[in-house]
């Protein structure tokens, strides 16, 4: 910690810079205003669980600081334009553009570069509102379109395609390319077009700082951390200048990977961007610790600040009484409440809220009465509309459809219009309960009330009914929805289709997949994996096969969950190379064919005892990249160890640890296993020191011991007792019982008798009955003394 405080302090200019966060947030083309800050700060602020950042070292300085402004102005441009000698003229194909991704940095200073947290970067995300509300009108562009379309047609690309490609890129405009981003539902994607585009500039394209943003922004929402901070150090890199918010998306991808140390090391590249700090960075750390379960931390956080005059805000208190009703501590988080006029700082509506929302989840509804009449009486804030759809929406969520249904009848009579969202959620909930008759009723009432329901509200009671199997009523319920006025859309037959499926009519779910088109709907990728698992499940695996190809051809690929299920159907079946056609059909498509399929497959060879086809898939899963995991070594390694050839099992072994994979308890019990049957005692030794080596285990030996026992291998247990024994925990008692009752059953008692006394040296008592046995035997071959011995031991 204290190597990385001297470099900072040793430029106290950059450090300054970096401790003073503008007060205001700077836009695309200037500042908002203070009450746009205002009105956006709360919903972003807990839709962004941000940053976890590390304080104390950066506070012991900020304290003794002046508070100027310096370098402030240079937050209000969007960034500067690339310096030419930073030009890349290689060119890297589109589908090559991984490697770039998934590059490792070992180096300190780039694992520095991790992430950054700024809460008015949630707020600060402020500077891309305007893009989003030009989002829906750039995506009619036929342009954005044409490029959306060439690229969902990468995997069959050719020169021709990437030229065309590289064309339309030199005539988009930035928002065009910011939206061609967004439209990527896969931001893997969304990356490698990024850095593709980037690649080459001699066809007369750069990416505009604005596009750099949007990038940052779109991999905030995803957990491709590694991709956000190599686009962060690019713009540093190239001259781009960096805002508070690029470094806060860095750090929400940092956070949503869960990798909070990388998080906190954001710190040191803010400090040498100039970045400065502010209320809202400290309100996401508070929140962050707060989401990592250290409410100490952030209490002792919260201090820090004020020792700073850095005031806390009621977002920095809601955090708080958020962390205190996550462990359950509600008083302290209602007291916390009573203590911030106190300070300064009114609760507001969320604080009460949080509090109440954790009371609806443990069904305290006298708690949840009591904390509104309090809100009312001391904070002045009176229930409204806002307030009971929380709490009706609360309680619906944790499957308490009775006491929701109860506000919503306190919310009518207090004349606050509960809609259709709040009724659908009560429906919701009672129809996962079962409790169709009351969904219904209340959809009746919905109607007499003029609250005309919806597709949503149709949809929960129909999938209610098919959970509790009236599928027929289900039925009824689509057709009732026409004569309504409602039309049923593609979420409402696969609710249907999935009911019949589960009553073992798949046959008649693929009829009316068939019959989509007279219907009037639109069959998506859920609605054919439901109907084609129904199919598998009933065992008409030609009809499931024939189903996924016509899925295929309509664009829908399988999920690597609907291949595995399909894969596993046909090695039960003994249809090993139709198992091994299909997958690489599914490889050849463009399907997310995983190392699981690969896993299942091989596995379904090693079962039917052909060795040499399941090797041979691991050959084709390095060469498809396809990284095979413990799971897959473990079923070869078992495989060639029961077929005798251990040798082989072996340098498979040595591979995986090679490879970096870290063996299982199960590749452990395995391994053991075989070389024990096969009586390789000394080659099992060796190899399992070289494991140990890679992923502990501590019953290890213990495994050893009982496996050797079993196959009857006494000696070689015995030599083993000293590496157990080392420990002398419960599970080595029992070893050492399973080795004594080998010897009993053996016909060896003094052998018995010696393991019971090394386990009394090591402070170990062994089972009282099991000794009474090993006395009398030795009773009867006239070794009395060792008996009485034994015995006393144990007084």
């Amino acid at each position: 910690m204290l190597s990385r405080v001297r470099k900072p302090l040793a430029k106290p200019r950059k450090f300054i810079a970096f401790l003073e966060f503008p007060t205001c947030i700077c836009g695309i083309n200037g500042e908002f205003t203070a009450q746009e800050i205002t009105s956006t700060r709360r919903s972003r602020f807990f839709a962004n669980p941000l940053a976890f950042i590390g304080p104390s070292a950066y506070y012991s300085s900020f304290s003794s600081r002046s508070t100027s402004a310096s370098g402030y102005g240079r937050f209000k441009q969007m960034g500067s334009r690339v310096s030419g000698s930073q030009q890349n003229s290689s060119f890297v194909m589109f589908d090559d553009v991984k490697e770039l991704e998934d590059e490792d940095d070992d180096d300190e200073e780039e694992e520095e570069e991790g992430g950054d947290c700024n809460d008015d970067d949630f707020t600060v995300l402020n500077s891309f509102n305007r893009n989003r509300e030009q989002r829906e009108d750039v995506r009619r562009d036929p342009l954005v379109r044409e490029i959306c379309r060439l690229i969902e047609l990468r995997s069959s690309w050719n020169q021709k395609l990437e030229e065309e490609l590289k064309h339309l890129l030199r005539s988009l405009k930035p928002r065009q390319v910011c939206s061609v981003l967004r439209s990527q539902t896969d931001e893997h994607v969304a990356l490698k077009f990024f850095i593709w585009a980037d690649q080459d500039w001699k066809y007369g394209y750069r990416h505009d700082p604005v596009v750099y943003h949007t990038m940052l922004e779109v991999l905030s929402k995803t957990r491709l951390c590694k991709g956000a901070r190599r686009v962060l150090r690019l713009m540093g890199r190239r001259g781009i200048e960096r805002r508070p918010e690029d470094f806060g998306y860095v750090m929400v991808s940092y956070s949503r990977a869960g990798k909070f140390r990388n998080a906190m090391r954001v710190l040191s590249l803010m400090q040498k961007a100039g970045v400065e700090l502010n209320l809202s960075i400290c309100n996401t750390a508070i929140d962050v610790l707060v989401r990592g379960n250290q409410l100490k931390k952030a209490l002792g956080f919260l201090a820090r600040m004020q020792l700073v005059e850095i005031a806390p805000n009621v977002v920095t208190y809601n955090c708080l009484i958020k962390g205190y009703c996550d462990i359950h501590r509600i008083e302290d988080a209602i007291k916390l409440i009573d203590e911030m006029p106190l300070k300064g700082c009114h609760p507001n509506e969320v604080s009460y809220c949080t509090v109440m929302g954790f009371l609806c989840k443990e069904k305290r509804v006298k708690e949840v009465r009591e904390l509104m009449e309090k809100m009312v009486r001391d904070s002045k804030l009176m229930p409204d509309q806002v307030t009971y759809n929380t709490l009706i929406h609360m309680f619906c969520k944790h499957g308490h459809g009775e006491e929701a249904l109860e506000f919503l009848r306190e919310a009518e009579e207090r004349h606050f219009c509960v809609d259709k969202v709040g009724y659908s959620a009560i429906v919701h909930s009672f129809c996962k309960a079962g409790k169709i008759d009351i969904a219904k009723e209340l959809v009746n009432e919905m109607f007499r009330k003029g609250c005309i329901p919806d597709v949503v509200t149709y949809t929960a009671v129909l999938n209610g009914s098919c959970l509790v199997g009236k599928v027929n009523q289900a039925k009824r319920m689509l057709k009732e929805m026409y004569n309504n006025g409602c039309k049923p859309d593609t979420v409402s037959y696969t609710a249907l289709l999935h009911g019949l499926c589960q009553c073992g009519k798949s046959s008649e779910a693929r009829e009316m997949m068939n019959m989509s088109k007279e219907e009037l709907w639109t069959p998506d990728a859920i609605t054919y994996a439901v109907v084609m698992n129904g199919l598998r499940k009933e065992g008409k695996l030609s009809e499931a096969f024939e189903l996924v190809r016509e899925m295929i051809g309509k664009g829908f690929l399988p999920t690597p969950v609907d291949i595995n299920g399909l894969i596993q159907s046909l090695c039960r079946a003994g249809k090993m190379h139709e198992a091994k056609k299909f997958m690489e059909e599914c490889l050849n498509k463009g399907c997310a064919v995983n190392v699981v399929n690969f896993t299942t497959l091989i596995h379904g060879f090693c079962t039917k005892g052909d060795l040499e086809a399941a090797l041979s898939l691991l050959d084709k899963m390095y060469l498809s990249n396809k990284h095979p995991d413990a799971f897959t070594y473990t079923t070869l390694i078992d495989a060639l160890g029961k077929k005798g050839r251990i040798e082989e099992a072996t340098e498979l072994t040595m591979k995986m640890l090679k490879k970096g994979v870290d063996p299982t308890h199960v590749t452990y019990r395995a391994v053991i296993h075989r070389y024990c049957q096969m009586g390789r005692v000394e080659d099992l030794l060796k190899l399992l020191e070289k494991m140990l080596l890679r992923q502990s285990c501590r019953t290890v030996y213990n495994q050893v011991i009982e496996k050797l026992c079993s196959f009857g291998n006494l000696e070689e247990a015995d030599k083993l007792l000293g590496n157990v024994l080392r420990t002398a925990s419960r599970i080595d008692a029992k070893t050492c019982h399973i080795l004594m009752e080998s010897y009993l059953n053996k016909g060896i008692p003094l052998s018995a008798y010696k393991v019971a006394s090394r386990m009394f040296n090591q402070n170990l008592i062994p089972d009282l009955k099991l000794c009474e046995k090993v006395s009398k035997r030795l009773m009867l071959e006239g070794k009395s003394q060792e008996a009485n011995k034994l015995m006393t031991y144990f007084i």
